[in-house]
């Protein structure tokens, strides 16, 4: 659930009256008696609820994400990157909550920030919703692709996103880019982290039109509302950039492909008894909802090993990050030891590509 908050965790700690300073001076409205909590999730960005009292005797709810403490990888935890997405498609399809101001200052609470609105509404973190019922599993994956269709719609002249990132050879920079996070994150070897990176970077597919790309758009990054099975607002845009709209939806494809109990997974569920669609209908809805025709088979293979990669890349950066002792979230040791297993089932489905073109 969204509004479950813990008391802030030691290692993320900052001084609230410094933050209270600045947001006397730069958050409309604000008249003081500011208390700070931290969301239990955020392995990479620790996100935090302020609940603050307004110049209108009423109290509003804001969110506050910084990055984290300690030497940080260079192209890792741009929430300046997440502060100029959000803002920029404000007044798009997209749902979204609205970003007040960006701090740069990392004088003031030791790292840079932004504050939004709070959304409120529900998160699923496991995507086999448990506890729904089957029809609002399947109305809630409609939302979701929908949503997701909505952000790939943008044109991001338009929204003033052209510079936002280098689409020319989106796969091979981002293998490349993902190669070296792993590496520079590692603390122990996985083989098929080295197999999948030589074969991704000999084998991409051709680019598709560049659209803006969430980067990590799943349901446990989506508030649900609070009642109704739809999409209210799409957090966590810190991977956000211009690319490959297919690499974002395979990315939110994955769990079909991860068995339940390893990352996010769905894979092996009863789908038809829980009411989420298979993977080839869902498919079929987002290229209906975006206009394309089917996709090739061998190309989405491609695709899924590639972002099983990217994940393995990813946890592996969470894992170095407990190694040196600032890991954002308590669970953040449980989420790096599944870098491993992400990059096993990465190379499974390199196989698969390799038995079908033998």
């Amino acid at each position: 659930m969204l509004n479950s908050t813990i008391e802030v965790l030691p290692q993320n700690r900052f001084d609230e009256a410094a933050l209270d300073r600045y947001l006397a001076a730069h958050l409309a409205g604000y008249a003081g008696e500011l208390r700070v909590r931290q969301f239990p999730g955020g392995f990479s960005n620790p996100t935090y609820a302020l609940d603050a009292l307004m110049e209108d005797g009423t109290r509003r709810d804001f969110v506050l994400r910084k990055r984290p403490a300690g030497n940080l990888l260079p192209s890792a935890h741009q929430v300046d990157r997440e502060f100029r997405a959000i803002r920029a498609l404000q007044d798009t399809d997209v749902p979204l909550p609205r970003a007040h101001f960006l701090c740069e200052d990392a004088s003031v609470i030791g790292q840079s920030f932004f504050v939004m609105d709070h959304v409120p509404g529900r998160i699923f973190a496991d995507p086999a919703m448990p506890g729904s019922t089957r029809a609002e599993r399947d109305a809630v994956y409609g939302s979701m692709i929908e949503t997701l269709a909505c952000l790939h719609a943008v044109e991001p002249a338009a929204v003033g996103l052209a510079d936002y990132g280098r689409p020319g050879d989106f796969l091979g920079r981002l293998v490349d880019r993902w190669t070296k996070q792993y590496r520079a994150a590692q603390t122990d070897d996985i083989p098929e982290m080295d197999l999948l990176a030589d074969w991704l970077q000999a084998n991409r597919p051709p680019m598709q039109p560049a659209r803006i790309m969430h980067g990590d758009f799943r349901l446990g990054n989506l508030v649900i509302h609070p009642e109704e099975p739809r999409v209210m607002a799409v957090l966590d845009w810190e991977l956000s950039t211009l690319g490959d709209p297919l690499a974002d939806f395979a990315y939110h494809c994955m769990s079909w492909h991860i068995p339940p109990g390893q990352f996010r997974g769905i894979g092996g569920l009863d789908l038809e008894a829980l009411g989420i669609p298979s993977e080839a209908d869902y498919v079929r809805r987002y290229c209906e909802r975006t206009g394309r025709g089917a996709i090739n088979q061998s190309h989405w293979d491609f695709y899924i090993a590639y972002n099983l990669f990217r994940i393995a890349a990813i946890l592996q950066g969470i894992m170095k990050r407990v190694v040196d002792g600032t890991a954002a979230s308590a669970h953040a040791r449980d989420a790096g030891k599944r870098a491993k297993p992400m990059a096993e089932l990465g190379w499974q489905q390199v196989e698969k590509i390799l038995r079908r073109a033998a």
